[in-house]
Parts: C-alpha cells; sequence; structure tokens
C-alpha cells in the first residue's frame, strides 16, 4: 500500500531497523519512495539509501531525540527476544527493562516529539501458547500470555495503551505468529536444513494446525497501518490466511527447496516425552500443537489481504536459503 506521509525530511521512524524484519520494512518503505530514518542499536548493517542512526541500549534511559527529529510515525520492532539458552539471572526483568520500560519511554518522547502515530509489534504470544484446533485467538480474547517474552510484551500493549489516552497519539499494535522468509533464524531455519538434508522426521502422524505470517504479509500490514485512518488505537492479528499442519508445511517447504520429504509416524505422546528427555519439550509443543489466528479484523476494517500466497514466500525463503547454504 502506497501511505501518502510526505515531508523532506524522514517522516517514518523504524527500530531494530537492521534486523529480520526491520530491513524488509525500511527496503519496502524506501522503495515507495517514502522518508525513513531507521535506528538500530550500532550501525554496522547499513541499508541503501537508509538514513541510520544509533541508539546504543534500549531501555527506559535511552535518548531519542536525534532519532525522533521530524518523524510522524514511529514503528517499534526493536525488542529483546525469547532466547533457548538465556543467560540473564531474571529473563522477565531483562525483558521488562527493554520491552516494556524501552517502549514506554520511546513512545513517551515520540508523544512529546509530536509524532501522531505510534506502530508496535507485539506478538501473537500476548494471546498464548496455543489454540484449540478450529478455535482461532483473535484480537478481542483475554490475552493469557505465559513466557517471559509474552508477558513482556502484554504489560507493554497496556502501557502504550495507557499513554495513548493520555497524550493522543495513536497506536497501533499488531501480533505476529512466527515469521518467515529470507534470511529467517532459528527454528523455521532448523527446518529447512533438516529437510534440505533428508533427515527422516517423526511427524508424520501430527493433525495440528498452525498460522504462520511471510515477511512481505507481515510488511504489507505495517505498512498499510501507518497512515489508515482505520487502524488507529487498534490491535491486529498478522497471519497468511492459510492455516498448515507440521506435515502440510514439511512438505510444502520440502517442494520448494526440491527435496523429498521422509516423513514417518510416532506416537504424540512418545514423541513428546523423547523432546523432553531431550531437553525440547517447547520445540515438540510447536510441532505437535495448533496455533491459528483469525485475521478478519484487519480484513475488515482495513481492506488488508495477504497479497502474497504461501508457497510463493516459500519458494522465495527456500531460494535464499539454498543460495546462502
Amino acid at each position: 500500500m502506497q501511505n501518502n506521509i510526505s515531508g523532506g525530511a524522514p517522516s517514518i521512524l523504524v527500530t531494530g531497523a537492521n534486523g529480520f524484519i526491520g530491513k524488509a520494512l525500511c527496503a519496502e518503505l524506501l522503495r515507495q519512495g517514502q522518508y525513513v530514518r531507521g535506528a538500530m542499536r550500532s550501525v554496522r548493517l547499513p541499508i541503501e539509501n537508509l538514513e541510520a542512526v544509533s541508539t546504543g541500549a534500549i531501555d527506559g534511559e535511552t535518548d531519542w531525540t536525534k532519532a525522533l527529529l521530524g518523524i510522524k510515525v514511529v514503528v517499534h520492532l526493536a525488542a529483546r527476544v525469547h532466547l533457548m539458552k538465556d543467560n540473564a539471572v531474571n529473563p522477565l526483568d531483562e525483558m521488562h527493562k527493554v520491552n516494556v520500560e524501552g517502549a514506554w519511554n520511546l513512545a513517551r518522547q515520540a508523544a512529546e516529539a509530536g509524532v501522531q502515530r505510534f506502530i508496535f509489534i507485539s506478538s501473537i504470544k500476548v494471546n498464548g501458547e496455543g489454540t484449540l484446533l478450529g478455535r482461532p485467538y483473535t484480537a478481542e480474547d483475554q490475552p493469557a500470555p505465559v513466557d517471559s517474552y509474552g508477558i513482556s510484551k502484554f504489560e507493554a500493549e497496556d502501557a502504550l495503551r495507557q499513554l495513548a489516552d493520555e497524550t493522543g497519539m495513536e497506536v497501533v499494535i499488531i501480533r505476529p505468529p512466527l515469521v518467515y522468509g529470507p534470511g529467517v533464524k532459528a527454528n523455521f531455519y532448523s527446518m529447512m536444513q533438516w529437510l534440505n538434508k533428508g533427515v527422516p522426521l517423526p511427524l508424520r502422524g501430527i493433525h495440528n494446525k498452525r498460522s504462520f505470517v511471510a515477511l512481505d504479509n507481515l510488511v504489507d500490514l505495517i505498512v498499510t497501518c501507518i497512515d489508515h485512518p482505520a487502524a488507529a488505537n487498534r490491535t491486529f492479528l498478522a497471519g497468511d490466511d492459510e492455516d498448515l499442519s507440521t506435515p502440510e508445511l514439511l512438505q510444502r517447504m520440502g517442494a520448494a527447496l526440491g527435496k523429498p520429504v521422509k516423513l514417518f509416524p510416532m506416537p504424540i505422546s512418545l514423541l513428546k516425552a523423547v523432546a523432553m528427555l531431550l531437553g525440547k519439550r517447547d520445540m515438540a509443543q510447536r510441532l505437535c500443537n495448533s496455533l491459528q489466528v483469525d485475521i478478519s479484523k484487519a480484513r475488515d476494517l482495513l481492506g488488508w489481504q495477504p497479497p502474497v500466497r504461501v508457497d510463493d514466500a516459500l519458494k522465495k525463503t527456500a531460494a535464499d536459503f539454498l543460495q546462502k547454504s
């Protein structure tokens, strides 16, 4: 969507601009001819034609004065994410410093600087860790975060809504599920490695449904929310509008990679027990359980529909993976 923010200086600030989502978002905004400033902890991966500013550590004390100069819209992507091996003494405290205090501090300074709209990229983990099959999360569901990351995002959302009420600055919240696309890391990358090597996987008997969102689809939703009047002070769930079981995802990712997929059945209870013994309980839960999201609110209020089909997004992700392998 082409937005109509204009001016002679950067008017859109993207935090976490050199991250997985941030780079794609900045590239799309620049392609549209928008004025963009990218904030990052250290300017070590500059994006072509992007004005970059270094923020250092993001917490309740970060000074955003320089970054916010001339800005009308902030897209806040920077966050402390869930780490499989988190060395912090108290992960919740560390998450709170960055994800809650850091977000509130930026939003407060943004409101004082005259920013009109603050777009906060949250997480579906605010809703919870899983759904019953065929009963997707909605944006109006009662939040039920479980881990430190989800709790911190929920607390940040609450603080931002209060700030919006106090200052009049518009706040838009977007909760994506797992995001995949060129450059994806973590479990999705590991899955591509397994498939590319032809590793047999005991996942054929899983009958779940999970929602995902392609990077290009999430970027399109964010861009839509930059100036759409109906987005003001709303919360949206992001997704591809096509849910896949774990075996379906593996088969279609294998096709994108050009690799045959070797799946064999294993009782779910045994699979989870083995995963627990290996310290992979969370991974087994994600592979076996359902997590579906309902994106109808974005469709109804914004007229938004994911522009990229799942198979096309998987092919783009696979092509990038194979090129870098």
